[in-house]
């Protein structure tokens, strides 16, 4: 399977410290070898890096990992290839429009016999189940909401609805976001973990690096980090609500 990281922020916050970690998980600490990609959101545009190489050889990576780009949104992905080849046009996160702004979305699982019935509003470029399911979402959410977005309330019921419906095929740990919010769900692993004041040291898992976040903040930044498995070793992450659709909004946790 893959791993999904994605933090949502109140402030525009780099990810370089959560980057090192996962990006070792990219073939280096774990097998998932098949590509990687990260979108940043900027205002209303993205900052959208994909490889189909794996994250610990690609130097695009390392690019990444030492600009230290601000965002309010980011969504990131390591590739273990289920189904579709590994290529450049498989490899996650995806991103459309919908409403006027970009969508980005990233899936970790296994939909299993998995061919929705598309209008042609939105089509997928690679071969994976995962596009085809980003492209039914938005799919779905434009019918039911011809006028234009919605209130955030009935933006995540509504994606809800349509993940209760979706993980019946399979495996459908999933990251979406319109970078004002982070929607996030849950069928096996995905943790989250909110940093706020009083901000102490945190201590990655799969590298030997540490930062004093009290150093690099301030009293009022508030971080919300979501990845499929903890990313330091002394901090408390807690699983998400098996399937159900969290959102995070401003760095704070919304059930919905």
């Amino acid at each position: 399977m893959c791993e999904l990281l994605g933090m949502n922020c109140n402030v525009p916050t780099d990810i370089c410290f959560s980057l090192t970690g996962f990006q070792a998980r990219g073939g280096a600490t774990d097998v998932h070898r098949d590509g990687w990609g990260i979108a940043f959101f900027e205002g209303r545009g993205v900052r959208l890096f994909l490889d189909p190489q794996p994250s610990c050889e690609s130097p695009v990576a390392e690019f990444v990992r030492r600009y230290p780009i601000r965002s309010l949104n980011v969504v990131a992905h390591i590739r273990q290839a289920t189904q579709g080849p590994v290529g450049l046009e498989n490899t996650h996160p995806f991103i459309r429009e919908l409403w006027g702004r970009y969508w980005i979305f990233a899936h970790n699982g296994n939909l299993v016999d998995y061919s929705p019935d598309l209008d042609g509003s939105y089509l997928p470029v690679g071969q994976t189940d995962s596009e085809r399911a980003f492209c039914l979402l938005l799919q779905t959410l434009r019918n039911q909401f011809p006028d234009g977005e919605p209130d955030p309330s009935a933006l995540h019921a509504a994606i809800n609805d349509f993940t209760s419906g979706t993980r019946r095929f399979g495996t459908f740990n999933f990251l979406l976001s319109n970078g004002g919010r982070l929607f996030a769900h849950r069928s096996t692993e995905l943790h989250y973990i909110v940093r706020q004041a009083p901000f102490a040291v945190a201590h990655l898992k799969d590298e030997d690096v540490a930062i004093d976040f009290s150093e690099v903040t301030t009293p009022d930044d508030r971080v919300a980090l979501v990845a499929t498995l903890p990313l330091t070793d002394n901090e408390v992450w807690t699983p998400l609500p098996a399937e159900h659709v969290v959102m995070f909004t401003d760095g704070a946790y919304c059930p919905g």
